[in-house]
């Protein structure tokens, strides 16, 4: 059977050195609660080490968390890398690692917190995860699907690390799977000035509390997984979106 999931595809944790320590688990997942989420997906920059933490702090609520990344490219555009399981999102963030150089300055960037499911500090990630990768785009792209993932494009409404705003065009070659925009721009403003053959999501890309759910899409989908959203996302089997909305 078929059933609506709302769904805020991109926030981050205190592992992201852009954001708050608030963005804990618990307080994720309540402020999740609050905003009627059913769907969330962890996507902190170019690391996956909250997600397990996430994942747990959730086991006996009715949200489900899909592990995630955001990745930088070479290029320093944003891609949503979204996961079936932890396994999967792990095994890319070693090739992500793998590409990653710098080493991370708290004075500078911010502290980069690994927290367990409690929100107690297990450790600092010291890379610089706020830096750009050695992949470019394709490279990415390609990686997470063989890691059988969903490759979105990250908020292509702003100028600031979107694939508009830095390459100034897609690729006619990139397999994307969907394109998110941000609670800035309204749905049909986008359609209407990114006219693209890719569906279109709308995320939250949270960094503080008060913007979780700030941006949802709602999924016709039978469960919550990447297998669904896929479906929804190429109109399989019934499966669609049936809205694109923010609260602003």
């Amino acid at each position: 059977m078929l059933k609506e999931f709302k769904a805020d595809l991109h926030i981050h944790t205190c592992l992201s050195p852009c954001t708050d320590f608030e963005m804990a688990p618990s307080r994720i997942i309540e402020k999740s609660r609050e905003n009627k989420l059913d769907l969330i997906a962890i996507c902190d920059h170019n690391s996956s080490e909250n997600v397990d933490a996430l994942m747990k702090a959730c086991h006996d609520q009715k949200i489900r968390v899909i592990p995630g990344m955001e990745v930088t490219s070479k290029e320093e555009v944003h891609i949503l890398a979204l996961f079936e399981n932890r396994d999967k999102a792990i095994e890319f963030q070693e090739v992500i690692y793998d590409n990653l150089p710098g080493k991370n300055e708290e004075d500078l960037y911010g502290m980069q917190v690994v927290v367990n499911e409690k929100g107690e500090v297990i450790d600092f990630n010291q890379k610089l995860l706020i830096g750009a990768t050695t992949l470019s785009v394709e490279d990415i792209v390609e990686y997470i699907h063989s890691f059988n993932g969903l490759a979105i494009a990250s908020h292509i409404d702003r100028e600031a690390f979107s694939i508009i705003g830095q390459l100034g065009f897609i690729p006619p070659d990139l397999e994307l799977d969907a394109l998110e925009i941000s609670p800035r721009i309204d749905y049909y403003e986008a359609q209407g000035k990114f006219n693209f053959s890719f569906p279109l999501i709308c995320s939250s890309d949270a960094h503080y509390l008060d913007e979780i759910g700030r941006g949802f899409t709602i999924f016709l989908i039978e469960s919550a997984n990447i297998y669904e959203i896929k479906k929804a996302l190429k109109e399989e089997n019934g499966r669609k979106i049936l809205k694109v909305s923010r609260n602003v």
